[in-house]
């Protein structure tokens, strides 16, 4: 018998329901699990995920047909039942439930279990086939408590204000940059953001979630002095001219990678936060175990470790290769100007 889930040229399909999870090639139809590029393509004739994700998807891939869900709520592809349920990796993010008869699938897309008061909290979904994330798959990743990092980075920017330069944080568009400027709020100083994460902002600001504005840095903008209040800004802006127009500055990037010393050496910052918005190991294991699945596909990350350990301790884990993981994480080509 066919699985009800398996992996085709375009991805993740359901024959059953004719649609596909996170497709990397255009689909007729896409279930979304959320809005980072590796999870969301362009070019499919209809979307469906969260609620929250639509506006998300409208400002990356333009205007598509988008439908939104709201959590927990059940609809029926094809005598398929699909559900969407909290993630936690960022605004939106979903796992996906799809039943038919006693047959359960849920695939998590990118989650945490922390919850990060802005993301939703990850809810463990029982089933038989769980299909995980293993970005951060290896012992050595634990993470610190949320608190003591943000604690960390204003003690930074505070540092950066006695020498008079301007803190320049390095963080992904979607999904970090919110926390960090959440974590940056009580220091009650300006917020000068990149166009890029300004866009994101400005977006979810929209659709009434509760965060803090940003000052959009622009050619227009009159002359700053950066040094007072603190700067955020994607990757890719690193040793940009764009960077060089706010003058003396220190810099620090805000990763999970963080955490393998030599990272931030290579990445040529000033300072290093392990932050991430993926589950760390113990995360992915406890995840694992409240699902109650006895297969486990694991994707994207460090695969073969995680499903080494998982079949000695009785699953049966495999590896699902995709074409997941390039996401935020990753990418070098988000917009500098």
């Amino acid at each position: 018998m066919k699985p009800l889930l398996e992996l085709t040229s375009h991805g993740l399909y359901c024959e059953l329901g004719d649609f596909f999870i996170d497709p990397w090639r255009p689909v007729n139809k896409a279930l979304i699990t959320h809005a980072h590029s590796d999870h969301a393509r362009w070019g499919c004739t209809s979307y469906l995920c969260h609620e929250h994700t639509v506006p998300l998807l409208q400002l990356r891939l333009g205007n598509h047909p988008y439908q939104g869900i709201a959590w927990g709520k059940s609809i029926f592809i094809n005598s398929i039942e699909i559900t969407f349920f909290p993630a936690g990796h960022i605004i939106g993010s979903s796992q996906i439930r799809v039943r038919y008869k006693d047959d359960t699938w849920v695939v998590s897309g990118d989650y945490k279990t922390k919850n990060d008061g802005i993301s939703g909290s990850f809810e463990p979904i029982s089933c038989n086939h769980f299909i995980t994330e293993s970005t951060f798959g290896l012992p050595i990743y634990q993470w610190e408590e949320q608190e003591q990092v943000y604690s960390s980075i204003r003690h930074w920017v505070k540092e950066a204000h006695e020498k008079q330069v301007t803190p320049v944080l390095f963080t992904y568009s979607l999904g970090k940059a919110q926390r960090v400027i959440e974590a940056l709020a009580p220091l009650n100083i300006p917020i000068y953001a990149h166009g890029a994460i300004a866009n994101t902002q400005e977006i979810l600001i929209q659709q009434q979630h509760s965060l803090q504005p940003v000052i959009r840095i622009h050619n227009g903008l009159k002359p700053i002095d950066f040094s007072k209040g603190v700067v955020i800004a994607p990757p890719s802006a690193d040793q940009t001219n764009w960077l060089k127009k706010l003058g003396p500055s220190q810099r620090a990037i805000c990763s999970g990678w963080m955490q393998v010393r030599g990272n931030q050496r290579r990445r040529n910052v000033d300072k290093g936060f392990v932050l991430s918005d993926h589950a760390d190991w113990n995360g992915l294991l406890s995840a694992i175990e409240a699902t109650g699945a006895q297969h486990i596909l694991a994707t994207h990350g460090f695969t073969h470790v995680l499903t080494k350990y998982l079949n000695e301790r009785g699953y049966q884990a495999e590896t699902l290769s995709t074409l997941f993981g390039q996401d935020e994480e990753e990418q070098t080509n988000i917009e500098t100007s």
